[in-house]
């Protein structure tokens, strides 16, 4: 598996933690991580639905299977995440929803509040959140003694997902030119997309609007 890491600007000073513990809770299982930023020193500024679209054009590209993310509340991110294609993100505040959403809920992404409650050993808790969250195999159902109705309401849920959403490159030719201009300028997730990426559609439109 690969794992991006990619928060909004406004917690820039969480990313190094971010990166940290989700390299320590997936190096088990010798998953690749790949830390996206943003980063303090970077002058251009992402809010958290410019970084959405980066994560959904990450995902539906088949560049990466799975994304650490967060923003202040986390909430804003979560949702701006499961308004785009190809993204199914979980609100993970705590150990207990890490565990969950990894075992039933099967998705690709998960929002990690990174200001709110997050103060004093706030680390603690990211530290533990995140080993859960890779803990076991995901999509294995929980509890043991009801896996089965569980994976298979997970599998009509992303059935009903896919029925709802649009194409992803449908969506992102509606999305506001200033926008896909502006989530461009984000040169490591460009450029990541253009090596790595296995959707020949998602490669040629991103290569036709980049301008660097």
């Amino acid at each position: 598996m690969k794992i991006g890491v990619i928060q909004a600007t406004s917690q820039t000073k969480k990313n190094e933690l971010l990166y940290h513990y989700t390299v320590k809770s997936a190096e088990k299982h010798r998953y690749e991580v790949i830390n996206f930023g943003c980063y303090e020193d970077e002058s251009c500024h992402f809010s958290y639905i410019e970084i959405a679209v980066m994560i959904s054009m990450l995902l539906s590209s088949k560049s990466i299977d799975f994304i650490v993310t967060g923003c202040s509340s986390g909430q804003g991110m979560m949702l701006a995440c499961n308004s785009l294609p190809d993204v199914i993100c979980g609100y993970v505040e705590n150990p207990q929803d890490a565990f969950l959403f990894g075992r039933i809920n099967d998705g690709n992404a998960v929002s990690i509040p990174l200001g709110l409650n997050f103060g004093w050993a706030g680390e603690i808790n990211l530290q533990c959140t995140l080993e859960k969250l890779f803990e076991d195999e995901f999509g294995i159902g929980y509890p043991p003694e009801d896996a089965d109705r569980k994976k298979q309401d997970t599998l009509l849920l992303k059935e009903i997902n896919a029925l709802t959403k649009r194409n992803a490159i449908d969506v992102f030719e509606q999305l506001d030119k200033a926008l896909i201009q502006k989530v461009l300028q984000k040169t490591n997730v460009v450029e990541y997309i253009l090596e790595y990426g296995r959707d020949k559609e998602i490669f040629e439109f991103i290569r036709s609007k980049n301008k660097f």
